[in-house]
């Protein structure tokens, strides 16, 4: 009986560490789509986008990084490291765009089974 509970008391554990779905950000980063994120952004967003910052809405957000995206095509992305606490996460990543290589950072806290995103830098 002891290791039936011990058993389910690591199912269970295994279950509530399980990591946060950020194939949308990912994907969106990877292929240059940023109207992707809209609905991933928080209600303000700290981005930094080579030379600007700035904390912005959601629409601002998706704009900054179109307008990156639409003078720096995608053309490989790799995910360097994801990590995930128990309410927020990060990812970094390895952008390359425009023949040049950006480092990509991006913080999110996680809202029952969606990622919510607070800071996007792309530098």
């Amino acid at each position: 009986m002891k290791r039936f509970l011990l058993l389910i008391a690591l199912v269970v554990a295994a279950i509530s560490v399980q990591a946060a779905d950020i194939t949308v950000i990912t994907t969106a980063l990877k292929t240059g789509n940023a109207t992707n994120l809209q609905t991933c952004m928080d209600k303000s967003v700290d981005m930094a986008l080579a030379d600007k910052s700035k904390i912005c809405n959601a629409q601002e957000a998706v704009s900054m990084l179109n307008g990156f995206f639409s003078s720096n095509k995608p053309s490989a992305f790799s995910l360097l490291h994801h990590a995930d606490k128990k309410d927020s996460g990060f990812l970094v990543a390895k952008l390359t765009a425009g023949n040049k290589s950006y480092r990509v950072n991006v913080t999110y806290k996680v809202e029952g089974d969606k990622v919510v995103i607070q800071s996007i830098r792309i530098e």
